[in-house]
């Protein structure tokens, strides 16, 4: 995370960079076009003799109707792709389930035998000095980095959110309706997240922590669980 929180988190998928790119391009005009209507208010208003082109003429009147339509289609353009690219889900090499419970998670790695488990939020009197508080789970959810990921996720209670900011994924687990999403994880970390949907009076208490690793170290993780 970010010194302060006053940004956004540290992006570690593709589409959260994109998203911050978009985010820093969109503020930038947005500065511009602040700045420029202040600075229009200020001369109007210390300028005695307003001038009658400004207010009649029809060309100031095409530029102001023109320049925000070109303004859009520059914010559109580049915030369809990144819709597209997130809505992407092809040659995904691994499958998990996400369900959401009042108020914990449960995984379920479909590709393999008997790999199910619940992750509850760790109690504050339980905390070891490496864990945070009200982040840490119990069960974290291993999965490795550089590899296509398929996200299913549902609820078996009430709507449910599974949000991870810094992966910029964020996905409605809506009971009776299964909705997926693709993952794919630049570097190892650890990336924490909550349940974004008001779900009842937990709903605070449902941390999200998910363990991004290599390859060989998740195929060890596969092999412990099986044999468990």
């Amino acid at each position: 995370m970010n010194t302060w929180l006053i940004s956004l988190q540290n992006a570690n998928s593709p589409s959260s960079e994109l998203m911050v790119f978009f985010h820093d391009f969109t503020m930038i005009i947005l500065i511009l076009i602040t700045f420029m209507i202040l600075f229009s208010m200020i001369f109007l208003f210390f300028n005695k003799m307003t001038n009658r082109f400004l207010l009649q003429g029809h060309l100031m009147e095409m530029i102001w109707t023109i320049s925000p339509m070109i303004i859009l289609m520059f914010i559109a353009i580049p915030s369809l792709k990144i819709l597209y690219i997130t809505e992407e889900n092809h040659m995904n090499k691994l499958t998990i389930k996400c369900m959401g419970h009042q108020w914990y998670w449960s995984y379920e790695y479909s590709d393999f035998i008997n790999i199910e488990f619940n992750s509850y939020m760790i109690s504050s009197n339980d905390l070891m000095m490496n864990e945070f508080r009200l982040l840490d789970t119990d069960n974290r959810c291993i999965l490795p980095f550089n590899l296509p990921i398929r996200i299913l996720t549902s609820s078996i209670d009430v709507i449910h959110s599974w949000t991870i900011p810094s992966l910029g994924i964020k996905m409605d687990s809506t009971p009776g309706r299964l909705n997926q999403s693709m993952l794919y994880m630049n570097r190892p970390g650890l990336f924490f997240g909550q349940c974004s949907e008001i779900c009842g009076m937990n709903h605070s208490f449902m941390p999200i922590c998910l363990e991004s690793t290599n390859f060989y170290n998740f195929k060890n993780w596969l092999f412990n669980m099986i044999n468990q």
